[in-house]
This record gives C-alpha cells, structure tokens and sequence, in this order.
C-alpha cells in the first residue's frame, strides 16, 4: 500500500489525480490523507468525488473514504476495463479534470472506450475542453495515443449543464517524446464565447487582444452561443506550432471589465511567448505522466512550477523513473527517464 500526503508540496487535489491514474495502470493500491489540505475548502470536492467513482468504476476498485469533504481515502485497484460510461458531476464542477484522470488508464484496456461527462466545460479553476482537444490530445497524439474529445454543450461556472463526450483507443505502449522547440507558427487567434451576455462584452474583449497582440480582425473570433448555455464568458488564444499546440484561458466575471479580463490572459500568453519554451506550464505537468509510462522524454517549459514538482514526487512512487528539472538554452526544461 503506498501512502500518500495530500499536504505534500502544492497540496492541491493533482496528487489524488495522478494517485489515481497510476493505481489504475499499476494495479498498486494507496492510501492518502490530509486530502487537498493545502485549499481554501479541504478534503474531496465534488469533481473530486466523481474522479474517484470514475476510476472506481472503469477498474472496479474497493474504496473506503469516497465522499464530498472526506479528507482521508482508500484505494484499491482492480483491472482496468473498456467500455461505455456516463458519469454526471451535478454542478460546475470540472469535466476535463475528471477526464484527465481516466484517460490514461483506458489507454491500457483492452478494448476502446467512450465516456459522457456532465458538468462544468469552462471553469476558471480548470483547463477547458478546447486546451484538451488542441493541446492535449495533440501531444497524446505524438505519444501514439488515439483519444477524440467531442464538446456537444458548454457548461459554464457556475451553472455548469455541460456535456463532453470522448472516445479512446487501446494503445499497448506509449512512445517517448520530447518537445524542445515549438517550431515555426502556423496559426495564433482569439476567440471569444459569450451566451447570455451583450455582444458588446465580447467586441471590447477581442479589440484588446487584437491592440495588445497586434492582431488582424481574422485572428479574432466572436463565438456566440445559445442562451440557455449560458451565462457565461470564455475568452481564448491559441498558438498553433509545427510541435506543438497551447491555449489560454480567462473567465469574464461580475465585476470585471472586458478590458481586464482580455489583459488577464494576455498576459499569460506574453510569458509563455516571451520564454521560447515549447509548452506552457499547465501543458507540462499534463505531460509528465504520459511521458513517465513512455519510459522517457522530456520538454521544455515556460515555468517549472511546485503544482509541476510535487507531481514528480507522486509518480516516481508508482514508477521506476526518475524526474529531472533544469535549464537548457536558458529556457525551464523537465525531462523524465528509467531509474
């Protein structure tokens, strides 16, 4: 039984995430206490819960300690199989979180898989579903890895009512890979999706970015989507490279100008342009476990961040690897091989 201090380091609900990815693929149960003890409101949130039912379920694990505000669980697995499945978050809480948590682990099935989420989609303390399908999926891709994340509703904090729905293919062996440079750009642009708020928020959003980004008016995209989506505001950048894919994110909010919220994300974009690193910073600490069951590769990146080295520590429990942080060319790199 390995164990687990969820107070360790960035103390956040990754060491759950990534306990529970490699339980899964390993088979090597664990026991974890002082759950998210680092947050504001400790122990096992709701998406939280349902990561944990989730990967319960796709492994038929025994559990002890599942439940809203436990701080303390057990977790024993069982093996992981294909399949079918629907699981429903009930609030705004994160569906890429929880399908950051199983999609590994169906990568070792037996047979392809493909999951429905209902909940949050667009949610300011998560990744949205188009860093999944852009950014995620693409350096999964690369891995060799066949995983097709389809959004069919947006489900914005904090209502949620979201659906996302996707598909994995059995992949026997992940492949190593390294990400150094991102190669030459083939596309950047800004989107703006907005349901239930005045059109004119989403103009002054994208006129910002456009004056802060010295951008053309085909670089910036109104996404207008129906009512009952809503309300909700996403402003988005991708950067498209012959390597690599990232997105930024900022939430409109009450109380929050248009201006600020454009000045919020990018000002994230401008550290990681301004790095030269391949990857972003949440980028890199998604692919930290890929790369671990590859047996090897590495990346560089915009920040090497506590979120990124307490991770480090959960895997090198559950594999014989060995994780390396350092600098190469001036720019943050991370990179992982056999111990």
């Amino acid at each position: 039984m390995i164990e687990l201090d969820g107070s360790t380091g960035e103390g956040g609900g990754q060491i759950l995430r990534s306990a529970l990815t490699l339980a899964m693929i390993t088979g090597r149960p664990f026991r974890i206490r002082n759950i998210r003890a680092r947050r504001a409101k400790p122990g096992l949130m709701r998406q939280h819960l349902v990561a944990v039912q989730a990967a319960s379920r796709i492994c038929g694990a025994e559990v002890k300690g599942a439940a809203v505000g436990s701080q303390e669980l057990e977790f024993v697995p069982d093996k992981v199989q294909g399949g079918d499945y629907r699981f429903a978050i009930g609030t705004a809480g994160s569906c890429t979180l929880v399908l950051q948590t199983v999609l590994p682990a169906l990568l070792t099935a037996e047979r392809p898989s493909t999951l429905r989420l209902s909940g949050g989609t667009h949610n300011p303390m998560a990744p949205p579903v188009q860093f999944l399908q852009r950014a995620y999926c693409r350096a999964m891709a690369e891995m060799g890895a066949r995983i097709d994340v389809r959004l069919e509703r947006f489900g914005f904090y904090p209502a949620g009512g979201g659906e996302v729905v996707a598909s994995v293919s059995p992949c026997a062996q992940l492949r190593p890979h390294e990400w150094m440079e991102r190669g030459e750009r083939r596309a950047a642009y800004a989107e703006c999706f907005i349901a239930a708020i005045p059109g004119r928020v989403a103009q002054r959003e994208l006129e910002c970015v456009g004056k802060a980004m010295n951008w053309g008016e085909d670089q910036l995209l109104n996404r207008s989507l129906p009512a009952e989506q809503g309300p909700g505001n996403a402003l988005m950048l991708t950067f498209d490279y012959a390597h690599t894919t990232e997105v930024f994110t900022a939430f409109g909010e009450k109380s929050v100008s248009a201006e600020n919220v454009a000045r919020q994300v990018v000002q994230r974009a401008r550290q990681y342009l301004s790095s030269n690193a391949a990857v972003a910073e949440y980028l890199g600490d998604q692919l930290m476990l890929p790369l671990a069951l590859a047996g090897g590769g590495g990346f560089t990146v915009d920040e090497v961040s506590m979120h990124a080295r307490t991770n480090a520590g959960v895997i090198e429990l559950f594999l014989p690897v060995r994780f390396g942080f350092g600098r190469r060319d001036g720019v943050d790199c991370c990179t992982v091989a056999p111990r």
